[in-house]
């Protein structure tokens, strides 16, 4: 990372500029805070910048974004090589641009709260420990080192349209708009760092006011209409916002979530050489003539590494028929179901053509589990692509309905106009897929105590959507069929962490539930895929695939189904409905039996109930799996 006016602040993994630190978001330095700027401060041309190629994804970023967008781009960034020179020279500007945010710092010494523009503070760099790079005051008059470490105010604005802003110092201390040439101080009455122990005081005309009237419902309506402030994109919303500004605090979990879409990189052609083509299109689309194919290639052959044993005319052919076929068909209109395509290769491994990033091998279903599960299919090779197409602030992403199109009213630009090209990272690794019998599915699904549960869900879905004014709030519910699968994921991934070698954050889940439509009636998806990814070129070891080996995956999925009938947090935790409280979204789960981290869970924790997969002590009618399936395992 780099401030526009320094060389470097710290440093992030490239997956973070995607999930944690992306355009909009605050990093929280040892000294200082720093905003994540719009792509048009991202200096791309001079740096290093990795063309990662995924044409699906591409495809469904253009519908959601707009045909200019030409590229995925991976973080710009110097080689290892050159980063002590970098740092050295402060022209340079390398990596990812910050900028100190908020602007309003605090004195730790002697309470004095001022915004950068007014000079209190001073800058100090160290080029060569860049995580050092802070704000002193000099001349502090209440400490004896003279020159103490200022540190940010930790209050901020926002709004649920994306919008940020420094929290209103002046105007909250004066109770609105003053003409006092203001010197505030931010005294703590407390050691809790509690809001009610905290004051604004303007020394100059003695107002105060404590910031526990910024916070809660009554507080909102106190606060000023939002400015509509994009300090990542240095400019305004044009369009007015409606909202109160909200008072948020620095560090808060739902200050930032990235609009993110991952895709699988499937094959898509039967052929080998046409699918290389597919692969690298957005490489090899530039390529206008066979003259001009056969000097890239001389001229970078690591690029073309994929390529060897091909001649450049039949290159040149392959690539000319893909551009004949992308010219006949259409563009589509609507969202591309990016799941749709990969679920057809997972459940069809043997017609499905290996890649060097994408290997099916099917085994046995386990013992006892052949009336449930139809198939299992260990993915020894993936390669998945994750790309940033905005953020929202406030609420998450998934909470506005899995579908893209959902969150589109409220997700934040991260550029200024429409970009060109987008950032993505891509990592490698391995999985296991489940797949379900529809036929047993089906039949669970037409029993009356499932249709009750069912129709709980609904009504909680319902009530949380409503609660956060989401319009029609029926929309995007995903039915008992995705409370199953996602249950039986979550349950399954636990039991795995104990075994795979890698930790319950490494492993994430990607759920196929679809049910029969008249559009797509022999057709509905029903199936887990459960895998863990890294940047590294190479992926993952083995560990999760030597796990779904058919005697292993037996073992495994008896134990995730024993430890599924009962929850340390019982009764209470098997007593819980839909809804039951506030506007939950989940049944029989928590954070002791079901709950997964974060990074794991595609829908935010919710839509899990352990009955739907084996009888509790308050359940025992809606129980897709029999539950003799959990008996003999010592």
């Amino acid at each position: 990372m780099a401030t526009l006016k320094h060389p470097c602040v710290g440093d992030v993994r490239p997956s973070q500029v995607i999930f944690s630190y992306g355009v909009g978001a605050l990093i929280d330095l040892p000294h200082i805070s720093v905003l994540v700027m719009g792509l048009n401060d991202w200096n791309v041309g001079g740096q290093v910048s990795q063309v990662i190629e995924e044409e699906r994804l591409l495809e469904t970023i253009r519908v959601q974004l707009g045909p200019q967008v030409k590229q995925l781009l991976g973080p710009p960034a110097l080689s290892p090589e050159d980063e002590q020179i970098a740092f050295a020279n402060s022209q340079n500007h390398v990596g990812i641009p910050v900028a100190l945010f908020p602007r309003w710092l605090v004195c730790p010494r002697c309470q004095r709260l001022a915004p950068l523009s007014v000079g209190l503070f001073k800058r100090i760099d160290d080029l060569y420990h860049p995580e050092r790079t802070r704000y002193v005051h000099e001349g502090c008059d209440a400490s004896k080192e003279k020159n103490p470490v200022a540190v940010p105010a930790r209050f901020l604005v926002a709004c649920e349209h994306g919008h940020l802003d420094d929290f209103p110092w002046i105007e909250f201390a004066h109770r609105g708009p003053t003409n006092c040439r203001p010197k505030l101080r931010l005294i703590e009455y407390g050691p809790s760092g509690e809001a009610r122990d905290l004051e604004v005081r303007c020394e100059t005309c003695k107002a105060s006011r404590r910031l526990s009237d910024a916070f809660g419902d009554e507080g909102r309506k106190h606060m000023p209409q939002c400015r509509g402030r994009r300090p990542h994109l240095r400019d305004t919303d044009p369009t007015p916002c409606d909202q109160h500004a909200k008072t948020i605090l620095l560090g808060a979990s739902n200050l930032w979530f990235a609009s993110a879409i991952t895709a699988l990189a499937i094959p898509t052609e039967p052929v080998r050489l046409a699918q290389l083509v597919a692969e690298k299109w957005s490489t090899l689309a530039n390529a206008k003539t066979s003259e001009f194919l056969t000097f890239a290639r001389q001229m970078s052959p690591d690029a073309f590494r994929d390529f060897i044993g091909y001649t450049d005319a039949q290159i040149w052919d392959a690539i000319e028929r893909k551009r004949a076929a992308d010219a006949a068909g259409e563009r589509p209109s609507d969202i591309p179901d990016l799941k749709r395509s990969e679920w057809e290769q997972l459940a069809q491994p043997a017609s499905h053509t290996p890649t060097k990033d994408f290997r099916l091998r099917e085994t046995a279903v386990p013992s006892g589990f052949a009336d449930t599960l139809a198939r299992v299919v260990l993915v020894e090779r993936l390669r998945e692509v994750r790309a940033l197409i905005g953020f929202t602030r406030i609420d998450a992403p998934g909470e506005f309905g899995e579908e893209l199109a959902a969150a589109e009213v409220r997700r934040a630009p991260i550029s200024r106009q429409p970009p060109a090209w987008v950032p993505a990272a891509e990592v490698r690794g391995e999985g296991i897929f489940i797949q379900f019998r529809e036929d047993a599915l089906a039949a669970w699904l037409r029993q009356g105590a499932v249709q009750q549960r069912d129709g709980q869900f609904s009504n909680a879905h319902m009530r949380w959507r409503q609660s956060r004014h989401l319009t029609p709030p029926e929309a995007f519910y995903p039915t008992m069929r995705y409370v199953l699968l996602h249950s039986f994921a979550h349950a399954l991934m636990r039991q795995l962490v104990l075994e795979c070698g890698y930790t319950a954050a490494s492993l994430r889940e990607r759920i196929y539930a679809s049910a029969p439509t008249p559009d797509q009636p022999a057709d509905p998806m029903a199936g887990v895929l459960i895998y863990t990814a890294a940047p590294d070129s190479e992926g993952t070891l083995g560990g999760l695939v030597s796990l779904g080996e058919t005697a292993a995956l037996a073992r495994h999925l008896r134990a995730a189904l024993r430890d599924a009938e009962l929850c340390a947090s019982d009764p209470l935790c098997a007593e819980h409905e839909p809804g039951l409280r506030g506007t939950t979204v989940h049944a029989a789960a928590c954070h002791a039996c079901l709950f997964a981290p974060e990074t794991s869970c595609e829908r935010g924790n919710k839509y899990l109930d352990r009955a739907a997969l084996i009888p509790t002590m308050e359940q025992s009618t809606i129980a897709f799996f029999p539950p003799d399936l959990k008996i003999g395992l010592l």
